[in-house]
């Protein structure tokens, strides 16, 4: 008894009022995330964009050389200067077609469904990779990644179906990881794909050249079709893993959008069959080889689930009315037009120096660069670097971001926030966008210059993987409601598209005057430079109140 009486008297405060017990806070762990399957399947649809628009920046320096230039002489700084506002369109075609068609998506996922936006993005986008490959004008190829570009313009409903799939908030953090994470490791696939197989007799001959091992033929110059179309084996290679993608959508993704959940899908039902008679097929080899006999009631259990409803009908289901959409004016409060802008000036930059680093790696150095320039800012030529060097290079360090992205950014969230982190990465941007055209006055050789290079470069990837997956969680967040999400991110991947359009144009086109007028560093420090500064002053004026949630 008295045990009884010292146990409750530690417990219960000297003024009887019960204590109340601290609940410890719930650890979310990649593994503890709902929906896995699902989230699954969206990552692998989510490949497609930095798969269709990144595979070629390794590469598109020679790809625009080849049209400009075909023969092995010496570029001149207008041809060098028409290389580089060439390719700064073509970049630009991807997203300003983006553009055009996400508010659409968006409102259209909100209205008819989610599933069939994705799907018809996959299968465009795979025809249109694998045709981009085999063309060889500069009109094939800007009318595919036009193509590709519209067909892509349905991100904002990726990022509409995770938050549909994971409803509770605790969980949410990670999931919104997810698709930014999938992305850089589709940008790491792509430019470590574009870089390696491009022109694949001279970077694989092993396999290709002239005593490689696909040249069944025996031609003296290497494999026939890739002398003919020397970029096509990246694309080919996309578009299966697309069709990879598509296939999984079609046979294993649900529809999320709320009231349209439990729509009939023809696509499930086969999927569902298919895995079924997989799993009998699978159950019935183990069973015959230990000598066992399966019961006939094992068998119910792996029947496909039509025809157990066949069996077991159900009574149907209430109909509900569909709710109409509000208006777009009420969709865009203050706080979701405060967060679209920073959406939208990441992408301002961050395209540029996208398109602008590999054609700047890829540029031949300048003869005069070890010798000191007439000014501190005055001088010229890339670093030579051949496109394998620089796709594994790149694809290197998007792996050093991606285990970024896994371990450091929740932690780091869970300590200062999702604004702060955003307003961090600001600051880096700067910095490196400064520092990489000195990159010119390096030595040629040396173990030091590739510190040097790999240090400048990691600085941008680490600012840019801190800051994607921040905007989609701030814009999340600032959505008044739920059901107006797709809408939501419609309009931002709009606007994120319009500036991944206008950055790569127009950085290209800064970029092209520097190199004719003998100043590599104009575009970097004139354009990138500026827009990154604009960029981070924008950050302090957002509100954390709301979007943080804390």
């Amino acid at each position: 008894m008295a045990a009884t009486t010292t146990a409750t008297s530690s417990a219960t405060p000297l003024n009887g009022a019960p204590k109340p017990l601290s609940k410890q806070p719930e650890t979310v762990s990649w593994m503890s995330l709902p929906n896995k399957k699902q989230l699954f399947i969206l990552a692998l649809c989510r490949l497609s964009e930095p798969l269709s628009n990144t595979c070629l920046l390794p590469y598109i320096y020679y790809l625009m050389k080849s049209i400009v230039s075909p023969s092995s002489d010496p570029l001149t700084e207008e041809a060098a200067s028409k290389i580089s506002t060439m390719s700064g369109f073509l970049v630009a075609a991807f997203p300003l077609a983006q553009f055009a068609t996400s508010m659409l998506w968006g409102r259209l996922s909100d209205a008819r469904g989610r599933k069939f936006i994705i799907l018809f993005g996959l299968l465009v986008s795979m025809i249109s990779n694998l045709a981009f490959g085999f063309s060889k004008s500069f009109g094939a190829l800007l009318f595919w990644r036009i193509l590709a570009g519209l067909a892509n313009g349905n991100v904002g409903v990726m990022r509409t179906m995770t938050a549909e799939i994971v409803k509770e908030r605790k969980y949410q953090t990670r999931a919104f990881l997810l698709l930014p994470l999938v992305f850089n490791s589709g940008m790491v696939a792509g430019l470590a794909l574009g870089g390696c197989l491009a022109d694949p007799v001279t970077n694989l001959p092993w396999l290709f050249g002239p005593e490689g091992l696909f040249n069944i033929t025996g031609d003296p110059k290497g494999v026939a079709w890739t002398l003919l179309y020397p970029y096509a084996l990246p694309a080919m290679l996309n578009a299966g893993l697309l069709f990879l993608a598509l296939s999984l959508a079609v046979f294993g993704l649900r529809e999320t959008l709320p009231g349209k959940e439990d729509t009939p899908d023809i696509g499930l039902a086969i999927g569902r069959s298919i895995y079924h008679s997989f799993q009998r097929v699978i159950l019935r080899r183990d069973q015959a080889s230990a000598g066992y006999t399966a019961l006939q009631l094992d068998d119910l259990d792996s029947q496909p689930l039509g025809t157990i409803l066949e069996q077991k009908p159900l009574p149907p289901l209430p109909v509900q009315p569909p709710q109409s959409l509000p208006p777009l004016k009420s969709i865009f409060t203050k706080d979701v037009l405060t967060t679209m802008v920073s959406f939208g000036l990441l992408p301002l930059h961050n395209s540029a120096y996208m398109h602008i680093l590999p054609v700047y790696l890829s540029t031949p150095r300048s003869p005069t660069s070890n010798h000191t320039p007439r000014s501190p800012l005055a001088f010229t030529g890339g670093l030579g670097l051949p496109s394998p060097t620089i796709g594994i290079q790149l694809a290197a360090l998007g792996i050093l971001g991606i285990l970024l992205q896994l371990f450091i950014y929740p932690r780091l969230q869970r300590r200062i926030g999702t604004l702060n982190i955003l307003r961090l990465a600001c600051v880096l941007f700067p910095l490196a966008y400064f520092s990489t055209p000195f990159l010119s006055l390096l030595p040629a050789s040396g173990g030091g210059r590739w510190a040097v290079i790999g240090s400048v470069i990691w600085t941008q990837v680490m600012a840019r993987t801190l800051a994607i997956p921040s905007t989609v969680i701030l814009l999340t967040e600032a959505a008044p409601e739920k059901r107006v999400l797709g809408s939501v991110h419609g309009a931002g991947n709009m606007l994120s598209s319009l500036a991944r359009a206008v950055g790569p144009a127009v950085g290209g086109w800064v970029f092209a005057v520097g190199v004719r007028e003998g100043m590599i560093g104009l575009g970097w420090w004139c354009y990138l430079v500026v827009v990154a500064i604009g960029a981070a002053c924008w950050s302090w004026v957002m509100r954390g109140k709301r979007v943080e949630g804390e």
